[in-house]
């Protein structure tokens, strides 16, 4: 990878991870790690610190050729409805255990794949299982992952009568010939149909995602997207540099040398991806919205949240559901199995399908939090000094002052600590700064 070095920032856009939604990372958990994580099951929760459930539907119409979540194309009805059993059967297994019995639900996120890949009747008895179970009813946010061409109207009303929240929409690009080449399986038609009967059905937030830096896009094309996205209104925007995993479509032709993106044409480098996204903030900025992280601007920050994001970034519990689902309970990170066969045969067994695990130290669990909600663009250090009675201040002074003399760094007192514009758009490569030693040139996944 281009940015192994902690102070490094990458031009080029290479083969490799650089989004930070974990620490340490992924590599360091272990198949020895689950024995502690079934432990911290079978434990009590830590009093006051919230719980959410994350549901993963693997499903998808077309993989894209950026994508590197695990997903399936291939699947018969049968596949499907066997899959959505074994997800409410997983839920019934987490339920009877200390850490999650009596527990109420503070987010709900389905995510993917493509949650709308799923039918309206299939979607209403996954949801009716897994309530039988825990209701989630007072949830404070339930998102739903949308994909536009999957959205007919009456779904999206079912979708909203299933208590959805947040409805979020997967655009990422408003040109079909852009949407084709990267292997999306909508059309710009498709996005504004769905969008205007998402917006007859009142869901009381909308979010629209775009990716900055598709195979092909433009500088014409970038600012086109930005202006239809400011004349829909949506209620926030999700913005995210594109960058290629090792298990993508593209990466895998770039490192082989063949198939269609086997040259690396149409890339943009991260220089242009992070000016692009600079003026989608200004942009969005002019029109009214705020700037709350690395990736996403909100109309108005009084009644627009983003519940399971900052629950996260502040050490919540999580029941991930599905193959491959990431999850954190009782201070142990976890992943199911990452294949459909060994996860669907474990929760057969009546076994949580846990792949690998780790127990983060009490100085890795502040860390996470520190780079996590440093994406937001600034941090408390009173938070840290109250919840882990740490100075960030002095625990940080070298990166901290390595980042102030990039320029990087707007302010580091003792009421904030904030990220410069540019700054933010180089988020997840600047975090790594903070990283212990052992873990900077580690592979991320």
């Amino acid at each position: 990878m281009a940015d192994s070095s902690p102070s490094a920032v990458a031009d080029e856009t290479e083969v490799g991870s650089l989004f930070v939604a974990n620490y340490p990372p992924f590599s360091v958990w272990t198949r020895e790690g689950v024995a502690e994580a079934q432990g911290a099951l079978r434990s009590p929760a830590v009093a006051g610190v919230p719980l959410g459930l994350y549901l993963h539907i693997p499903f998808c119409r077309k993989r894209c050729h950026f994508c590197y979540f695990r997903v399936y194309t291939d699947k018969n009805a049968r596949e499907v409805a066997g899959y959505l059993d074994t997800l409410v059967r997983e839920w019934e297994l987490y339920a009877e255990q200390p850490a999650i019995a009596g527990r109420p639900l503070s987010f709900v996120y389905f995510g993917g794949g493509t949650p709308s890949f799923l039918s309206t009747a299939q979607l209403q008895e996954l949801v009716g299982g897994l309530s039988a179970v825990r209701s989630w009813k007072d949830a404070e946010e339930i998102t739903f992952e949308c994909e536009p061409g999957t959205l007919p109207e009456g779904k999206l009303a079912a979708i909203r009568e299933l208590g959805v929240t947040r409805l979020s929409l997967g655009v990422e690009n408003f040109d079909d010939a852009i949407l084709e080449r990267n292997g999306r399986a909508h059309r710009s038609a498709e996005i504004f149909r769905a969008w205007e009967a998402a917006r007859a059905v009142d869901f009381p937030q909308i979010n629209l995602d775009l990716i900055a830096g598709m195979v092909g896009e433009t500088d014409e094309n970038w600012r086109a997207c930005i202006e239809k996205t400011l004349a829909l209104e949506p209620d926030s925007v999700t913005i995210y540099q594109m960058e290629l995993p090792f298990n993508t479509t593209i990466s895998k032709d770039i490192l082989n040398h063949t198939g269609a993106f086997g040259n690396g044409n149409g890339l943009a480098t991260w220089a242009t991806k992070r000016r692009w996204m600079d003026e989608a903030f200004a942009a969005l900025e002019a029109a009214g919205y705020h700037i709350g992280s690395a990736y996403t601007a909100v109309k108005d920050p009084s009644r627009t949240r983003f519940v399971y994001r900052d629950r996260l970034w502040q050490g919540a519990d999580l029941v991930g559901l599905g193959v491959a689902s990431f999850g954190h309970l009782n201070g142990v990170h976890v992943q199911n199995f990452d294949q459909w066969e060994p996860y669907s045969a474990a929760v057969a067994r009546g076994e949580i399908p846990w792949n690998r695990a780790y127990r983060p130290t009490p100085d890795e669990r502040m860390i996470r939090e520190f780079v996590l909600q440093l994406k937001r663009g600034s941090i408390r250090p009173a938070y840290f000094r109250e919840k882990y009675d740490v100075d960030v201040l002095a625990r940080f002074r070298e990166p901290l002052a390595s980042l102030r003399a990039d320029g990087y760094l707007a302010e580091a007192g003792p009421e904030s600590v904030s990220l410069t514009r540019p700054g933010l758009l180089r988020a997840d490569v600047l975090l790594k700064r903070f990283f212990l030693p052992q873990h900077v040139g580690l592979r991320y996944t």
